[in-house]
């Protein structure tokens, strides 16, 4: 579902998760768990007469966000006020950057993504710092049908990264591509920890030929994002096609029922009556301490992707994949430092690995492999103790239960076979049992693939499946 008429948008929100206290006041981060409105103070409840002071840690971390994403960095920031009177932010505006009327962190970056074997640039509008309201708690099951709706201003005040994105987009797949390029190099920079709740919320923006912008709010999670963009095409092309108008409004996604609800018009931007916040004079940010973050930066995606091309002569797409988990990178090359077989180990990685923890729920990190256990595995099959077969059938355990190859290797009697005669006897028996089978491999080369397996199934993949296939393609010819 793409096409160039689509144009997509995101704000991304990220909360900058490694800091110890709010954006404004000395209130501490870790809101998560307690109790409703008790990790509050007047400034961060906006008290008449609380001044908010700038948290400096986090106009670094900022700077180095705006930097990883090729901005430039503005050399003076200034706050803004922009009102809304809705009941998460008690004072009724937000302390926020906007380039209207100030400076934001950083301008004119840009991200670039791989989807569908190409390369494209989306552009960065402008990366800002701006504090987060509270959490509107919906008893009821979705906000629609809620009956009454809860305040926890505990998250009011944390420090709230925007980063906005051109409409540069146009398809679903390529917005969670970005997203997930994002939060690899957040992760990479240590900024935000995104498996928390709420550190990342997106709003997406996207709009179709003969339509009006539409703004989905506030959705939860990256393959969200993708599922809202999916259903807003075909809702918006649906009401086109039957004569009806796409107006300009937000919308909310319901990640229950798979749908977007209306919430309101969308607001313009003289609605929020943006001005500089008196209270917060301009912040001058030396070229040199921006010097001396760019020097700071850790080697990102992009980078340890083309050292991995380099190096270990990894094919783009793989290298790219292994990149995007900073912990599966370096779990690959501490295996690799371990027992040298890159393309294998990475295969392995990005196949069997990814795909495991994917169908269990788990995180990278979360399971009990260990780049010891692989490399061993992989060692393993290169001489030619275990066939490759045993070695995918071993790799869960690995995952799962953290078992040694070696010691299950043994313990189950998995060594691989080399006998020719106790080879020759398995086919001759699976020839016998499967006679159509034979047949059919005689007039049709694929058919072979057949006759593999079950004599694979039958020494429990002991067996070289190569040298099976060699010996089944003798046994056919005395056949004829």
């Amino acid at each position: 579902m793409s096409g160039e008429s689509v144009r997509i948008g995101l704000e991304i929100h990220v909360q900058i998760t490694t800091l110890k206290s709010k954006l404004f006041c000395s209130c501490p981060t870790d809101y998560r768990g307690k109790p409703a409105n008790t990790n509050v103070c007047p400034v961060c409840l906006g008290l008449p007469g609380a001044l908010p002071v700038v948290n400096e840690e986090a106009i670094k971390k900022a700077i180095m966000t705006a930097l990883a994403l090729n901005c430039k960095v503005n050399p003076v920031i200034i706050f803004s006020r922009k009102h809304y009177f809705y009941p998460d932010l008690p004072k009724n505006y937000q302390i926020t950057q906007y380039a209207g009327v100030g400076a934001p962190i950083g301008v004119d970056g840009y991200i670039d993504i791989y989807c569908e074997g190409k390369s494209k640039r989306v552009r960065i509008k402008r990366v800002h710092l701006e504090e987060d309201p509270g959490r509107l708690v919906y008893p009821g099951k979705s906000i629609v049908s809620s009956p009454y709706v809860l305040i926890d201003y505990n998250r009011s005040g944390i420090a709230l990264l925007e980063i906005v994105t051109e409409p540069d987009m146009t398809s679903p797949r390529e917005a969670r591509i970005l997203l997930d390029k994002l939060r690899a190099i957040l992760e990479y920079l240590e900024v935000s920890d995104l498996t928390l709740e709420g550190a990342m919320r997106v709003d997406a923006n996207i709009s179709i030929p003969g339509g009006e912008r539409i703004e989905i709010k506030n959705i939860g999670s990256i393959s969200d994002v993708e599922r809202a963009l999916a259903y807003e095409i075909v809702r918006q092309r649906e009401i086109l096609r039957k004569g009806g108008r796409v107006k300009r409004e937000t919308r909310h996604w319901d990640s229950l029922r798979g749908v977007t609800v209306s919430l309101r018009e969308k607001e313009e931007e003289e609605d929020y009556r943006y001005f500089p916040d008196p209270d917060l004079p301009p912040i001058v940010v030396p070229s040199s301490l921006v010097e001396e973050i760019k020097a700071s930066l850790p080697e990102l995606p992009d980078q340890k992707a083309r050292r991995f091309i380099e190096q270990y002569s990894l094919p783009e797409h793989i290298a790219r994949t292994l990149v995007l988990y900073r912990r599966l990178a370096e779990f690959f090359e501490e295996a690799v430092k371990i027992h040298y077989n890159p393309k294998r180990i990475a295969s392995i990685l990005i196949t069997d690995y990814l795909s495991c923890i994917k169908r269990h729920g788990l995180r990278v990190g979360e399971d009990k492999a260990t780049p010891e256990k692989i490399a061993k595995l992989v060692k393993m099959v290169d001489e030619g103790t275990i066939s490759v077969n045993v070695a995918k059938e071993l790799i869960f355990k690995i995952i799962l239960d953290g078992v040694d190859p070696e010691v299950e290797v043994k313990r189950l009697g998995l060594t691989q076979v080399e006998d020719l005669n106790y080879m020759l006897k398995l086919v001759r028996e699976v020839f016998s049992e499967y006679p159509k089978a034979v047949e059919d491999a005689k007039r049709n080369p694929r058919a072979i693939n057949f006759l593999i397996g079950m004599v694979m199934r039958k020494c429990r993949g002991r067996l070289d499946p190569r040298k099976v296939r060699d010996l089944i393609v003798k046994e056919l010819k005395l056949k004829v």
